[in-house]
């Protein structure tokens, strides 16, 4: 956009915001194509709208989403709490580009109870309007089964089509079907039952569906003492016999006690990417509905903001009227009387420990599923948590480790093991002769692998590492920063790793000294253990290599002219140097050829 068109349009909504009520209301903002890109609400709009063109307040995404506004509306509404729900349909209509998105648009089953004469029960995706009573959705397949198999065994209710009215039962033009010769239905249709009766049933099933199932025991005790003190044995037996069933059914269901009754609770997880919202409503001490949606930002929305569009979205779409809302911290709710709790303790804080517990592993399952979609995105979300964790200013996409093996000196070797994006990448290992130092002096061998090995890759114009580990303590590490820091003057952070008394890998020493401890099962703590544990095996394999093959060279080490294979033939033949030497030319000859023969012989002569 030009200069001058800039100018323009910045005059034009300022004009806009100038004139904007002090009123609840919804605001949309538009781009040059007059698609919505923005829907917000607002408890005052001039003060809201306002707030986007302060650019000491804009953020690096705010300050995107300004630069593609080119017009502005806004609808002023009575309260706040009609802005809230105004916003929610408004941005459900028209899905804007710089909103919160919802990923749920899954269609959940319910349960339809039909309006018919004798009313039928069936579980259903398609939420018709004046077709009958409608509950749910049921989010847990599981738990909806669970619940048409125990009011199945309850309550026999018709399954059929036909069009049972109070005419056809009385002029006898229907029949029986095969479901009430095996007792699963009680024949409505040829008047083996009356509609009073039958609406009875029908009761109990929606007191069943509503929650209401302490009122329902309460209920069939009082009807089983009528039927009992009426000598009525039999029917006060079924009456016992489906309490029973119910009583089964709520002991599973209740999660805390029945006196907790009509609320909803709602706890919140986010990262710089995702929000996800559980909600769980409770009635009569049982969990009815349970459910978690995920919200994908846009902007930098706070987790007050997502929480309150969770909380409308999802009370609006399972139905909920409860009147106090459990949250983790106080959220302003214009909503009509409702009362917002935050518990610190007693049952209330339980049923919220609930709830976190699901939004949590609910989070966890999604990322799950995300990282076996895209494994790169996942070796991200890794880098950057140990980045979170270490402190580092860059993402440790190549990482250095070094580990120094000898005994008492003899054999010093040294080690790099290097792994890229989290992973070994042992093509780059290195292993190192120690040339320099005498005895055992670990610090000084770490001084002279560091120099030779970063001195070469800049040199050669190589990649260097984010982070370089030294397996040991801050002596180690001073040694490795004095060369890559002091004489080559590289910007990398060095810092070490260290094992506790059990030889495990217990906390990290940042380099201004400080401990970071590494809790065990953590994924910081599996990749240190792998990195130590790598570098560990690596060195000191080299070692035992370099101690082997010295403690195993002869003297035909030293003859000139003579090569491996020839060595490996007359070991072999003769089993060791001692018998080579007492061997003739023609006996050498044999296994070797003449001309090598005579150089190994005079060779060990001489």
């Amino acid at each position: 956009m030009k200069k001058e068109d800039r100018e323009k349009r910045d005059e034009y909504l300022k004009g806009i915001v100038l004139s904007l009520p002090e009123s609840p209301g919804c605001y949309q903002y538009l781009d040059d194509n007059g698609v919505i890109i923005y829907v917000g609400k607002a408890k005052n709009l001039k003060r809201r709208v306002s707030s986007y063109f302060n650019k000491e307040q804009q953020t690096l995404k705010t300050r995107l989403l300004v630069a593609k506004i080119s017009d502005i509306r806004y609808v002023v509404v009575n309260s706040e709490a009609d802005a809230l729900l105004l916003e929610n349909n408004l941005i459900k209509q028209h899905k804007p580009r710089y909103n919160v998105l919802l990923k749920d648009d899954k269609t959940y089953p319910s349960i339809c109870i039909t309006n018919e004469y004798f009313p039928k029960l069936f579980k259903t995706r398609r939420i018709e309007k004046g077709k009958g009573h409608f509950f749910g959705p049921y989010t847990n397949a599981g738990a909806l089964h669970a619940l048409l198999e125990l009011i199945k065994k309850i309550y026999p209710l018709r399954t059929c089509n036909l069009n049972i009215t109070p005419e056809s039962v009385r002029q006898g033009k229907l029949n029986s079907c095969l479901e009430y010769q095996i007792k699963n239905c009680p024949a409505p249709c040829i008047g083996k039952i009356s509609a009073c009766e039958y609406g009875k049933m029908i009761n109990e099933v929606i007191s069943i569906l509503k929650g209401d199932i302490k009122v329902l025991q309460e209920n069939l005790l009082a009807e089983m003492a009528e039927k009992a003190s009426a000598l009525d044995f039999e029917s006060a037996q079924e009456i016992k016999n489906k309490y029973k069933l119910i009583e089964n059914f709520r002991l599973r269901s209740e999660v805390v006690s029945s006196s907790m009754t009509n609320l909803d609770v709602f706890s919140i997880e986010s990262d710089e990417n995702s929000a996800f919202v559980n909600f769980l409503h409770i009635n009569n001490g049982c969990i009815t509905q349970a459910f978690t949606i995920e919200y994908s930002k846009k902007l930098d929305e706070s987790d007050e903001e997502l929480i309150s569009m969770g909380i409308v979205e999802l009370r609006e779409r399972f139905n909920s009227n409860a009147k106090e809302i459990i949250l983790p911290f106080i959220v302003e709710l214009p909503i009509e009387g409702v009362v917002v709790t935050v518990p610190q303790k007693g049952e209330k804080a339980r049923l919220l420990a609930l709830s976190k517990l699901n939004v949590k592993q609910y989070k966890a399952d999604r990322l799950k599923q995300d990282d076996k979609l895209n494994p790169e995105q996942k070796t991200t979300r890794l880098m950057k948590e140990v980045q979170a964790a270490l402190h580092l200013e860059k993402l440790p996409v190549i990482i250095d480790c070094f580990d120094n093996s000898n005994i008492q000196g003899s054999d010093a070797v040294s080690a790099c093991v290097v792994f890229r994006k989290l992973k070994p990448s042992k093509i780059d290992y290195r292993k190192y002769n120690i040339n320099t130092v005498e005895g055992p002096d670990d610090y000084a061998s770490m001084r002279e692998v560091a120099g030779r090995r970063y001195r070469r890759i800049v040199e050669d114009g190589g990649e260097l590492p984010s982070i370089i580990f030294a397996d040991g303590g801050k002596g180690q590490m001073d040694a490795i920063s004095s060369v890559v820091k002091g004489e080559l003057g590289l910007d990398i952070p060095v810092l070490g790793l260290v094992k506790n008394n059990r030889h495990k890998t217990s906390e990290v020493i940042t380099e201004n000294g400080d401990i970071v401890g590494l809790k065990q099962g953590t994924m910081l703590f599996r990749l240190l253990s792998q990195i130590q544990d790598e570098v560990h095996r690596f060195a000191i394999t080299f070692h035992r290599d370099k101690r082997s093959k010295r403690q195993t060279a002869s003297e035909l080490d030293n003859i000139k002219g003579i090569g491996e294979k020839s060595k490996q033939l007359l070991l072999n033949h003769f089993k060791s140097v001692k018998r080579i030497k007492k061997a003739g030319i023609e006996e050498l000859a044999d296994v070797i050829g003449k001309a090598k023969a005579e150089i190994v012989f005079n060779g060990l002569k001489s």
